[in-house]
């Protein structure tokens, strides 16, 4: 049965290409979202740790589901909206990557636990402070609920975490004098690692953590049967499962955490991927590549001078924080097919609904034409769209899916 999160197309599909949906729209390609999801659970599966997908991604519940019905170990959330957001879809597993802090954060929380009834939400946040783990305490205490916390390992100069050991003893013993709060685990966040040497940084700074965790498992200081160990965003997973799986230690549940591999793009994921890729040239991995999924079509709008094309496309529109979209395909409504956009044609600024593309002069392109842009860091893309088009490799409008950020 169709929900208002996942809608069927018509039973006689619109297309893309006919001029049948409104442009501009933003789409993802049926084919390649299924590579994706199979090729990371598979991936997932091959080393041995559990797929917690961050679902900021997308924000997109129904997409959600389907990494859940894939494998997925649960769904990452970085807050308590987008938290309650996934548990209204059914997801019974969330982790916030992030700290719960406010009174109103803590009653939305709070609430989604106590309306999950008999189906209990299985939650986790983070804790990096003895301030805010005595503030969780108090008020989960006052509600007579249990909230599941892991203790952040940070990043000198990076964003949140404990950031040395004393700090991380500290929270420990804070946690442990609250009866209404259970350590769950840890949790690191190893994309803030940037610069020189950033490989082996970043693996210095795993192994300290897994380390630190066993550590901790072995003096006693979870309050769960197993202790979560998790990192991981879209550019070192494969590190994070190598260095949190080398270690004979049961008690430990490694869980990775990307979230742009399942629409990935054409910018700064597909280079982080590339680099995964070689670093797993002598691993286990799995057959095939990440695909880029997720297209913008625009109609162009104008040509006011030689060498100018103006798009009706702009920041409303499309990412642009990790560099500008880029023409992919081109469509001249009524001939066969989509044609691949020349190197040539490159975008150079963004307004609000405009896009300006240099092309030469002699460009054989007219108003009214359609251009397939891809972009860069799918997250900034998905947020600006209420409703994303799933279409098929014939461009057939296959569903339409509701975002809920």
């Amino acid at each position: 049965m169709a929900t208002p999160q996942d809608s069927p197309g018509p039973s006689t599909p619109l297309n893309l290409l006919r001029e049948e949906l409104l442009l501009p729209v933003a789409v993802v390609y049926r084919s390649h979202f299924l590579n994706n999801l199979h090729w990371m659970q598979s991936f997932a599966d091959r080393y041995g740790v559990a797929l917690a997908p961050h679902g900021k991604t997308t924000m997109t519940p129904a997409f959600f589901r389907e990494q859940i019905a894939a494998g997925a170990w649960g769904i990452t959330l970085a807050t308590a909206p987008q938290a309650a957001a996934a548990a209204r879809a059914g997801i019974r597993r969330l982790l916030m990557a992030n700290q719960l802090v406010g009174r109103q954060n803590m009653e939305l929380i709070s609430d989604l636990l106590a309306e999950a009834g008999n189906e209990s939400v299985d939650f986790y946040c983070l804790v990096d402070s003895t301030d805010n783990v005595r503030q969780l305490g108090e008020f989960f205490s006052a509600r007579g609920q249990q909230l599941q916390v892991l203790i952040e390992i940070g990043v000198p100069g990076g964003r949140c975490g404990c950031r040395s050991r004393e700090a991380v003893e500290a929270v420990c013993a804070a946690v442990a004098a609250q009866p209404a709060l259970a350590l769950a685990g840890v949790e690191t966040y190893e994309g803030l690692i940037h610069g020189e040497h950033a490989e082996a940084r970043v693996r210095e700074h795993l192994i300290s953590v897994r380390d630190l965790c066993i550590d901790l498992l072995r003096e006693e200081c979870f309050d769960t049967e197993r202790a979560i160990l998790t990192g991981a965003g879209s550019a070192w997973y494969d590190l994070v499962a190598e260095v949190f799986t080398e270690c004979d230690e049961p008690r430990l549940l490694p869980v990775i955490r990307p979230g742009c591999y399942l629409i990935h793009d054409c910018g700064i994921y597909r280079e982080a991927q590339r680099q995964v890729m070689e670093r797993l040239h002598s691993k286990p991995m799995p057959d095939g590549d990440l695909q880029s999924s997720l297209e913008v079509w625009a109609y162009v709008q104008s040509l006011p001078e030689a060498g100018l094309a103006i798009l009706g496309l702009g920041k409303r529109d499309a990412a642009f924080d990790a560099g500008l979209p880029q023409a992919s395909l081109y469509y001249r409504p009524g001939s066969p097919a989509p044609r691949p956009a020349p190197h040539n044609w490159r975008t150079t600024a963004i307004m609000d609904q405009h896009c300006t593309m240099e092309i030469p002069a002699d460009a054989d392109l007219g108003v009214g034409d359609m251009i397939a842009l891809s972009t860069s860091h799918p997250c900034l893309t998905f947020d600006k769209w209420r409703q994303i088009h799933m279409i098929d490799d014939e461009y057939n409008l296959l569903r339409r899916v509701e975002t809920e950020f």
